[in-house]
């Protein structure tokens, strides 16, 4: 079956796609690279909620239109447009597509919504492609070109993250034993001022004892007591996000306080993740979240 042909087969009904979220359980940063990007250690493990959601229909005309329930997204900066562009110029084929994009994820919360959507579209083209799609190693990087967080969707399982971010290793870990709950609340972090926020920190001297909590998980193959290993939580960028927004700070005590076994800031903020034994608590802190107008997602 020809490109064309795929396409058209696959759109021949609205494709809908709900691509989650993720957050990191703990990030440190090791450095700085000559190039500017900074050598990351993290654990990234995905969420399903909050998710965005892709509906993909045929268009006539070669390329991308975007649609978004937030108007000021669907323009040529949506990462969506040069995941579209870059695929196509790689495949030597054009799609001509309809995207309507409503989003879900917070964005500036350290959720990785965008990154999250690009590999959404970029592996429904490369599978609608078949035979006529990129190879594996060649998929991860062109992800890797779009964007740091890009090749961990792909994967979509937890790995610890190295490098800029997209040096995966796939981790065997089992939280099931913990009630897992995302945070948005209503505040905004750029990416681009932590880091620098942080790079002036770290030039001054100034060094902080990681704030920590530690749980207890169990590999997912075996639940036996000798596979037990404990999980930190840390953020290197609580250290210059938190004086910053010091109700971030008062909000994570909250949390803790009212029952999470740990609460950590996602990424680069605002989002923290909490855990919880008893399900019970994290239905207590969503209430109590839910009354002052913070978004909770479980």
């Amino acid at each position: 079956m020809s490109l064309a042909r795929a396409f058209e087969h696959a759109t021949s009904s609205p494709v809908v796609l709900r691509p989650g979220c993720k957050v990191n359980v703990n990030l440190a940063i090791k450095g700085v690279h000559q190039d500017g990007y900074h050598e990351l250690d993290s654990l990234f493990v995905p969420m399903s909620s909050p998710c965005d959601t892709l509906t993909i229909t045929r268009n006539s005309n070669p390329g991308l239109k975007i649609v978004c329930s937030i108007p000021e997204l669907a323009g040529t900066g949506n990462i969506l447009h040069a995941t579209h562009a870059a695929w196509s110029g790689r495949v030597g084929y054009t799609p001509g597509l309809v995207l309507y994009l409503e989003k879900n994820i917070p964005m500036g919360g350290g959720l990785g919504g965008g990154s999250s959507d690009a590999a959404a579209l970029l592996q429904w083209l490369n599978q609608t492609a078949g035979k006529h799609g990129l190879g594996r190693e060649e998929l991860a990087g062109l992800a890797r070109e779009l964007g740091a967080d890009v090749p961990f969707f792909l994967v979509n399982h937890p790995c610890r993250a190295r490098g800029r971010g997209d040096r995966l290793e796939p981790v065997d870990i089992d939280l099931a034993a913990y009630h897992g709950l995302i945070i948005c609340p209503q505040v905004h972090v750029a990416t681009a001022w932590a880091y620098k926020a942080w790079d002036e920190r770290w030039a001054s001297g100034h060094r902080e004892k990681k704030s920590s909590r530690i749980l207890t998980m169990y590999s997912r193959a075996d639940r036996n007591p000798s596979s037990r290993r404990h999980l930190v939580l840390y953020n290197d960028f609580e250290s210059v996000v938190f004086p910053a927004h010091p109700s971030l700070y008062r909000l994570k005590l909250a949390v803790i306080a009212m029952g999470a076994c740990g609460c950590v800031m996602s990424g680069s903020g605002a989002s923290l993740v909490a855990f919880f034994q008893r399900e019970q608590d994290r239905e207590r802190v969503c209430t109590y979240l839910r009354a002052r107008s913070v978004s909770v997602f479980t």
